[in-house]
């Protein structure tokens, strides 16, 4: 089995990339001839045909040499590749920032009867009715052309973070308690924390990690500052009274969602603390801390080989009818799943994608539980792009991050009853529940309690506090102490996680998303597997439906209201079900 990117299905080689890239350049003046003729409807369509060729071949070029470069982000040469497609990137969205205004300028029934006369016009129907929604928000021809100019100097803190935490990072020899040595890498750390006995020594590999933000704490704040600030200079600019208005106000989400999730979680810890309680009876730990979260309590030495977690997840998504067995193959087949960890290679996990061409997943499997549920939850988002790029056009097939962790996290529901189902003892029982458990501490309440940060971070600027590393610091260990009851100052580096999660500088107010879908998903999944009357079709049509219309309103026509606090409650209660069924066993 290939277990490597085939990605001569995108280019053969850098020659080909350099050809489309250096033809695609050209291209660029082009967009000038529209400029101030976009109120002659035949101008309107030429346009949109233009602009949309122009951007699936630009995506084309920046998701390959993305992947090039999270293959090894130590290569110079990637780096470079992927900083020219972002510099080609920039120059794109300078040269098109006129049409928005221009657009509003014509007015909203005017551009409705030029989408009346052009098919390839009315594929945008949702993001015309979009851009009108946010009107108030787009600016002045001018203004847009300034804040252009400058989108290549945003993405400067991405590069820089991936720069230090990625191309600078170091794998470090750690001395056990037994003699033993071994390596440690950001890649392989949570491996030995699962495995090791003495806390001593998951310390000490815990900290071979951690030790690097601690270390560039300075340079990790002054980045992160950045980035807020970036975020509240663009919101301020934009007429929008906080950041995090401005993020949420692109989806349509209303704040209170935001809030009331973050309240609701704060306010509901109970569960997670008897659970810490029940891990330090459990495990014997006087103390515990952070890094001794990934003990099992059961004990298994049960490896899954990758061949093995696709095996499971394909049995599993035999029980969903619809098609869900053949789109589950298609969206691990060989070619496209980039499997183990090395060198230089990016951490984590992801699915990417080209429309009608390919999906490609990147993992840093290590043959753990959990890496077997990661399949599962890269095929998720896999599955939702086949099914998005096959019912719908280019305008439309791109869906909101909203929504992207409903279909990974329904599958990963989906695998454990399968494997809750083939078990036939208590040991395994209790190594699935465990699983269950962390798995809504990591992606409900985890994402929660960083979201919460995320937002008191850009607070602080937008009252005119400087971030600093001890600001960003003080924050987690507040929440640290009402989430968990733990207290991050008994651990010497701990208190840096907020350097350790890239998405907080790649991607602002992203990480509440994963406790919104993961609640939907598991009011979806209850629903399909207790086959409630359309519960399928629906989830299916939400899936299919990519980015056609607003995130909210796609997850109500799919059976979940994220308006109300019933969704979050619905998780809490789950998490305390799992926490008894737990206690019970040990």
């Amino acid at each position: 089995m290939l277990k490597k990117w085939d990605l001569t299905t995108v280019f053969n080689n850098w020659n080909e990339w350099d050809k489309l890239h250096d033809e695609m350049k050209s291209q660029i003046p082009k967009y000038k001839e529209y400029e101030g003729k976009l109120n002659d409807s035949k101008n309107f369509e030429d346009f949109y045909k233009f602009d949309e060729d122009f951007s699936e071949k630009l995506a084309k070029l920046a998701v390959y040499a993305h992947m090039q470069n999270d293959l090894n982000t130590k290569d110079e040469h990637n780096d470079a590749k992927y900083k020219k497609i972002m510099m080609l990137y920039s120059e794109a969205i300078q040269a098109g920032s006129f049409s928005n205004p221009e657009k509003i300028s014509l007015g909203e029934d005017t551009v409705k009867m030029f989408a009346s006369k052009s098919s390839k016009v009315m594929e945008y129907k949702f993001e015309l009715e979009n851009l009108f929604r946010k009107q108030a928000h787009i600016l002045s021809k001018e203004s847009e052309t300034i804040i252009a100019n400058f989108s290549n100097v945003s993405n400067i803190t991405s590069s820089l973070y991936s720069g230090l935490a990625n191309a600078d990072s170091t794998s470090s020899e750690v001395t056990l308690s037994d003699g033993k040595t071994i390596t440690v890498t950001s890649g392989n750390y949570r491996m030995y924390l699962s495995e090791l006995k003495v806390q001593e020594d998951r310390k000490k590999v815990f900290e071979a990690v951690f030790t690097h933000y601690a270390e560039h704490k300075n340079t990790y704040a002054a980045i992160y500052n950045s980035a807020v600030e970036s975020d509240w200079a663009n919101a301020k600019s934009r007429n929008y009274k906080s950041s995090i208005e401005s993020y949420l106000f692109e989806d349509n989400v209303p704040t209170d969602v935001y809030l009331t999730l973050i309240n609701t979680t704060k306010e509901n810890t109970d569960a997670i603390k008897k659970y810490i309680e029940l891990r330090k009876k459990a495990l014997n730990i006087t103390e515990y801390r952070t890094y001794d979260r990934f003990l099992p309590l059961a004990k298994s030495t049960k490896k899954y080989t990758y061949e093995e977690a696709i095996e499971m997840f394909q049995e599993a998504s035999k029980k969903i009818p619809g098609g869900f067995y053949d789109l589950a193959k298609e969206a691990l087949k060989e070619g496209h799943v980039d499997v183990y960890e090395q060198q230089g290679k990016r951490t984590g996990a992801y699915s990417t994608s080209i429309y009608w061409n390919n999906t490609f997943i990147l993992l840093n499997y290590d043959d753990t539980l959990s890496d077997a549920f990661t399949v599962a939850h890269e095929a998720g988002h896999s599955m939702h792009t086949l099914l998005a790029n096959e019912n719908q056009p280019f305008a439309s097939a791109h869906y909101k991050i909203f929504v992207a962790e409903i279909a990974s996290t329904f599958n990963e529901h989906l695998l454990l009853d399968y494997l809750f189902e083939i078990s036939n003892d208590d040991q395994e029982q209790i190594v699935l529940l465990q699983q269950a458990i962390d798995d809504i501490l990591g992606t409900f309440y985890r994402q929660s309690l960083f979201a919460d940060y995320e937002y008191q971070a850009h607070k602080l600027v937008e009252e005119g506090t400087p971030i600093t590393h001890s600001g960003l610091s003080q924050i987690m260990l507040d929440l640290y102490k009402q989430y968990y009851g733990l207290d991050l100052e008994e651990e010497k580096v701990k208190k840096f996680v907020w350097a350790y999660i890239p998405h907080m500088f790649y991607s602002p107010f992203y990480v509440y998303k994963y406790a919104t879908s993961y609640a939907a998903s598991l009011k979806i999944y209850q629903d399909v597997r207790d086959g409630k009357e359309n519960a399928l079709d629906n989830y299916l049509g939400l899936l299919k439906s990519g980015g056609s219309e607003h995130p909210v309103d796609q997850v109500i026509k799919a059976g979940v209201d994220l308006t109300t606090k019933v969704p979050f409650d619905a998780v809490v209660d789950r998490l305390s079900e799992l926490v008894d069924k737990l206690e019970k066993l040990l």
